[in-house]
């Protein structure tokens, strides 16, 4: 049995969907891949924990309180008030869980925590985007030059696997493009606006009480989150050396619902794309064909990998949510697999 000694950092929304399902599948991961994870500390903006956590403790303690440095006091599990990086550079561990929310100016606090995971010998699976769009070709030279592993699949598909099946599934084929829908905020808010017929900030008030969009949707609306994805794909999988800047970038403001309606007329709807070949890395609304594979509703993403072998192959998933855990989970077992 491989005892993995996990330090999770940034316990928000997917921190704690994690922490559930790991409680949940332990004995899972230790009957089918003989890994006996645990969770050694949790750090957030509060400060951390370690030692000897009790998850369901843990999850109590920020359902009720709100601040991992209030779970109860125990013996057998430290507090300290120091962050991210304190926690990565003095407690002993073998994996880095990173789930800060992504930064796009600067990538941090990810990208140093991410840093600190590699000097001090570390694997890092992530979900954060923020720093692969910025630093990506810095945080893959690090891992190498460390000898450990990096992975991030959740940070682009969420649950649907492009990452890992662009680089295993279509291993031997060239990729020439890629083309997909990797917000799933916009891709509800121009469903709902092509089946109801209805003005974007209508459905944008109606997407942020429901919870699908934030209080402040410009990452997603603007385009700047499928941007972020689309940076990543372009370096993981087509071995461009790009950042962020390197995007042209126009988000959904300017679609109306008279655009719909004149597109629908012609046998099209509106869908937010981002685009990567050799030359060009856009994100812009476009008209796609109503057969077209890239039609798809509501909050789901879609992926369309144009190659030289295997044609066209589609990947269809939700894109956010608590099923990204299903990709940190698959990461984390891919590299003891391996190794």
């Amino acid at each position: 049995m491989k005892e993995v000694k996990v330090q999770i950092i940034g316990f928000g929304f997917i921190g704690q969907s994690f922490a559930e399902v790991l409680t949940k599948r332990r004995e899972y991961l230790k009957r089918n891949y003989n890994l006996d994870i645990k969770v050694v500390s949790i750090s957030d903006i509060s400060g951390t924990i370690y030692g000897d956590i009790d998850l369901i403790k843990a999850l109590r303690t920020m359902k009720e309180k709100g601040r991992i440095v209030d779970y109860p006091n125990e013996a057998k599990v430290k507090k300290s008030s120091g962050l991210g990086i304190e926690a990565i550079e003095n407690i002993e561990a073998d994996l880095v869980l990173e789930l800060t929310p992504s930064n796009i100016r600067d990538g941090e606090p990810g990208l140093s925590h991410m840093l600190a995971a590699f000097r001090n010998s570390k694997h890092v699976v992530t979900s954060n985007k923020g720093p692969l769009a910025i630093a990506f070709k810095k945080l893959k030279e690090e891992a190498e030059k460390n000898g450990v592993e990096f992975k991030f699949e959740a940070s682009v598909g969420g649950a649907m696997p492009i990452i890992n099946f662009a680089k295993e599934t279509l291993a031997g084929t060239k990729i020439i493009s890629v083309q997909g829908i990797f917000n799933g905020t916009t891709n509800y808010i121009l469903t709902k606006m092509t089946r109801d017929n209805v003005p974007l900030d209508i459905v944008l008030k109606e997407a942020q009480e429901m919870g699908i969009a934030e209080r402040d949707p410009s990452y997603d609306i603007d385009g700047i989150d499928t941007a972020s994805k689309l940076v990543i794909i372009a370096n993981a999988v087509m071995d461009i050396d790009a950042t962020i800047k390197d995007v042209k970038i126009e988000g959904i403001r300017k679609i109306t619902p008279e655009l719909i309606t004149l597109a629908k007329e012609d046998g099209y709807v509106v869908k937010l794309i981002g685009e990567v070949c050799k030359n060009k890395l856009e994100v812009s609304p476009r008209l796609v064909p109503i057969s077209h594979p890239l039609n798809v509703g509501g909050t789901l993403n879609v992926a369309v990998f144009y190659t030289d072998i295997a044609g066209e192959v589609t990947v269809i998933g939700k894109g956010a949510g608590k099923e990204t855990v299903s990709a940190l989970l698959s990461d984390i077992i891919s590299i003891y697999r391996c190794r």
